[in-house]
């Protein structure tokens, strides 16, 4: 029973995986979309709750994370008329930055680290919902879900740039 949360966070990567082979079937694509997103919020509370809270469980929800966020990508990118490739380079951005700071903390700590910030939480919420913003044409929304994720990513090559040991759980560049 205490590995639940880790169960949950590997379904979360399977279940991400089959979101492309799943994009076709709206019910089943929201089912699983919807699984995804609620087994990340569920996963840490959980694991927080039970006292099982750990480095592993940290990174595996990272690495799900990481999942869930190429998968999303994918829908995204294969919609059609390319309507999501104007948002290219802020997805390119981000993607960039974040690979520096995967990249610094794997030479300066010796390991996979992605931080639980609250700019990489607002982030995932974002990104979540992305599709929404993309099906009812929210621009707004989806130029503000790619600021976010640029600023995010910066602030976390920050971190891992200014801090002396790791810390998963920072919130912030200033706390």
């Amino acid at each position: 029973m205490k590995r639940l949360p880790d169960w949950i966070t590997l379904s979360r990567i399977a279940f991400s995986l089959s979101l492309p082979f799943v994009m076709e079937h709206k019910l089943a694509f929201l089912s699983v979309y919807l699984y995804c997103g609620l087994s990340d919020a569920a996963d840490g509370w959980l694991a927080r709750r039970m006292g099982t809270a750990s480095d592993r469980g940290a990174f595996l929800d990272s690495a799900s994370d990481l999942v869930f966020f190429a998968a999303v990508l994918f829908f995204l990118f294969s919609q059609p008329y390319g309507e999501f490739s104007r948002y290219l380079p802020w997805v390119l951005a981000a993607g960039l930055l974040r690979g520096a700071g995967i990249a610094l903390a794997a030479w300066k700590y010796r390991t996979f680290a992605i931080l639980h910030t609250w700019g990489n939480k607002l982030t995932g919420l974002l990104l979540f919902l992305a599709p929404l913003f993309l099906q009812y044409r929210i621009q707004a929304a989806l130029w503000l879900a790619c600021a976010v994720a640029v600023l995010a990513s910066a602030e976390e090559l920050a971190i891992h740039l200014t801090s002396r040991e790791l810390s998963r759980d920072r919130r912030g560049l200033w706390g």
